[in-house]
This record gives C-alpha cells, sequence and structure tokens, in this order.
C-alpha cells in the first residue's frame, strides 16, 4: 500500500453531500493509514439524504461538521480531491506553491434531483456508489472492496 498519499482532502461546493460522503467512504477503507478530511467552498449542514443513504453502507455521517477552505486548521495534504468546478478553482489556487497534488472528479449533485423521496435517495445512491467505486479503484482496500 506504499501508494496510498498520507493525507487526502476531499472538495465540493458545500461540503454536505458529495465530500462528506467521499471522506466518510475513505476512512471506513483506510482510516487508520490516511489521514482524511473534506471541506467546501461554502459551509452548510449535511444533508438528511446523505446521511441515509450512508447509513444504508453501515456509515454514519450524522456527526459530520460542515466546514470550508477557509476553517482548515491543517492544509498539508498530499492529494486534494475536489469534486465539484467550484472546488476545483479553490483547490488549485490553495496549493499553488505547495507539494500537493489536485485531482478532479466532476461528481452530480444529487440535491439538484426533484422528484418524491425515492427518486431523490436513488439519485444520491447512485452519487455514493460512483464515489466508492472511485476511491476504490484509485486507492485499493488492503483486504478487498469492502463497502
Amino acid at each position: 500500500m506504499s501508494d496510498l498519499p498520507s493525507a487526502v482532502l476531499f472538495a465540493c461546493t458545500m461540503n454536505a453531500v458529495r465530500s462528506p460522503m467521499a471522506e466518510a467512504i475513505m476512512k471506513h477503507l483506510h482510516g487508520r493509514k490516511v489521514f482524511v478530511d473534506s471541506v467546501g467552498v461554502k459551509s452548510a449542514e449535511i444533508d438528511g439524504f446523505a446521511i441515509a443513504v450512508m447509513e444504508e453502507i453501515g456509515i454514519d455521517l450524522r456527526r459530520h461538521r460542515s466546514k470550508t477552505f477557509d476553517e482548515l486548521e491543517d492544509q498539508s495534504f498530499d492529494l486534494v480531491i475536489s469534486l465539484s468546478p467550484e472546488a476545483q478553482h479553490k483547490a488549485v489556487d490553495m496549493t499553488s506553491g505547495m507539494a500537493c497534488e489536485v485531482e478532479f472528479w466532476n461528481t452530480f449533485d444529487p440535491s439538484l434531483v426533484e422528484g418524491d423521496r425515492e427518486a431523490r435517495l436513488e439519485a444520491y445512491r447512485t452519487v455514493r456508489d460512483e464515489l466508492a467505486r472511485r476511491i476504490k479503484r484509485r486507492f485499493p482496500p488492503p483486504h478487498g472492496p469492502g463497502v
């Protein structure tokens, strides 16, 4: 697992759906080996649908506290993965002059989906599952796929 970075930051627009999901999945897979955090360009409360779909796979997001790039206590990351165009711009600005890689994983914002509860939950599940696939592909778990 020598290709694992020591610290990863996931970033999105509000730190309420995509980046908290990615942070939680990465912690679930590599929590003791990699420091993982998440931020948003702006701050918002954690989304209830995000909590619900993560609970379906045994991960609790209820304690997540949203924060912005400006609220980061430590900026010593090996890798920043931005999940929205807004976060990508902010990540590039933050890391200029730093020895830090930035990757852009443009990820759909499921909060934009309208419809009944089940249609909205399905959109969140799709994003959750895609993030889990990308994280497992980029950072293979030590003992099989896990989540």
